[in-house]
């Protein structure tokens, strides 16, 4: 489909509800206990004594020089591709001002994983105008919960992820008495920069240093739009958490390949073993392994059973999600028709939304029907996956914002409505949201002055 004819299909997607044609307005109502209607861009963190940590990323067009040796036209935060690691501490108020140079069909931030007000979420005629070169904009929201996270452009976002707007956030959890200074850490991310396969921006993989016996946190990001799939050598190890959120009682496993969907993220828990080192490789991305420790390669051997979240880990006691009862329930079937990627045989607009109101508990199924993986995303929010295929999750609590779906598969997730605004839903393939598969989770009452389309330039998945 032509970029124009998907940009013209996707103009009214969320403009729903009581969106049309409507200006801004000043001086609104925040509360929706009043009866008013609400704008998303008002919708914005109170003032606090919290920490404050400020940032500038500046987006512009810049030709990178691979350590292979590759000169490589990209688009950048701060030059570099991936953008700075940003590193902040739970309960921080983080304040970043975005700068656009020369990108000229302007740019935006969205904060993969984290749950901000709508205002700040990114999203090119949803919560903000594209930011066009010359013009910048501030986010501001609270890092409430420690984890892994990236952050990555939401205009045109399957051309500028692809062209280097992308970068890690990590939320450090508060330091305590009981905090391990044992455990050292590292981050790896993967992404896919035109037409090369990057680890933290190299073509040669990533070297981690390492003593015998030290724990290694890695913090893997998958920020590519294909599955990648991860075995450990050397060492057994853990899944600590997944989209940023810790396993309850994670078990050791060994010889398993860990499949990590486009846009999720998995920390493992690795010690160094006495004799030689860890080398963690994929079959996506064999020329870009992670090197922990030194001394002899360890033996690799083919194959390994799958990693499988529903019987890992412990049960938490007394478990209060499982006693909820839904106040609504919907059905998402993802799959392709003839010549675009669909939710319930429908594309962009042309999708219904999902109306909840706040403090409604939600179950949602989403069944893979075809057309490829389907990485599942929910802005704004964090899902508790329940089943998959019939069955209920019997280890850890596994909570996430990108679900990997493969075809065949029926997940039924549990959602609190506990965050008001207009967010997106989308296929983080982010191929599969241009054709597509995207549509909107909307509260009751909140409306946005802005517009997505040609017309207004706001291109947010195209």
């Amino acid at each position: 489909m032509a970029s124009h004819q998907m940009a013209a299909g996707m103009t009214s997607m969320a403009n729903m509800g009581d969106m049309k044609d409507m200006e801004h307005m000043e001086g609104m109502e925040h509360s929706l206990s009043k009866g008013g209607k609400v704008p998303c861009d008002s919708i914005t963190i109170p003032e606090s004594s919290a920490p404050i940590r400020k940032f500038d990323l500046t987006a512009a067009r810049t030709t990178l020089k691979l350590d292979n040796g590759k000169n490589i036209e990209a688009w950048t935060f701060n030059d570099m591709s991936p953008g700075p690691e940003l590193r902040v501490t739970e309960g921080d108020r983080i304040v970043i001002t975005l700068y656009n140079k020369d990108i000229e069909d302007g740019v935006t931030i969205h904060w993969h994983g984290i749950t901000v007000p709508c205002s700040q979420d990114g999203i090119a005629g949803v919560t903000q105008d594209a930011v066009h070169p010359g013009e910048q904009f501030t986010y501001t929201f609270i890092a409430t919960n420690p984890g892994t996270y990236w952050y990555h452009s939401h205009q045109m976002s399957s051309i500028q992820v692809s062209k280097g707007l992308l970068g890690a956030l990590i939320v450090e959890p508060k330091k305590s008495s009981k905090s391990d200074t044992s455990m050292s850490e590292a981050t790896a991310l993967y992404q896919q920069l035109d037409s090369s396969m990057l680890v933290n921006g190299s073509t040669r993989g990533l070297t981690i240093p390492g003593k015998t016996g030290e724990l290694i946190r890695l913090r893997l990001i998958n920020s590519g739009n294909e599955t990648m799939e991860f075995i450990v050598y050397g060492a057994p190890f853990r899944v600590m958490a997944m989209d940023g959120h810790d396993l309850h009682e994670p078990g050791l496993l060994k010889e398993t390949m860990i499949p990590i969907g486009a846009g999720q993220r998995y920390d493992l828990l690795i010690q160094v073993p006495g004799s030689g080192k860890v080398v963690i490789s994929s079959p996506s991305a064999v020329d870009l392994p992670i090197t922990i420790g030194s001394g002899s390669q360890p033996q690799h051997k083919e194959g390994g059973q799958l990693f499988s979240y529903v019987d890992y880990g412990n049960p938490v006691p007394d478990d209060p999600v499982l006693q909820l009862k839904p106040d609504r329930h919907f059905e998402l079937k993802l799959g392709q028709t003839l010549f675009t990627k669909s939710i319930n045989g429908k594309s962009f607009h042309e999708i219904p939304p999902m109306i909840v109101k706040e403090g409604d508990h939600v179950l949602i199924t989403v069944s893979n029907e075809g057309g490829g993986d389907h990485p599942f995303h929910l802005h704004g929010h964090v899902f508790r996956v329940l089943s998959k295929n019939g069955s209920t999750l019997q280890g850890s609590p596994v909570y996430l914002d990108t679900l990997l779906t493969k075809e065949g598969e029926t997940y039924e997730l549990y959602l609190e409505a506990d965050n008001p605004g207009l967010w997106m839903i989308h296929c983080h393939n982010l191929k599969h949201a241009s054709m597509g598969m995207s549509m909107m989770l909307n509260y009751e009452g909140i409306t946005t002055p802005y517009r997505v389309g040609t017309k207004s330039g706001n291109l947010p998945d195209l």
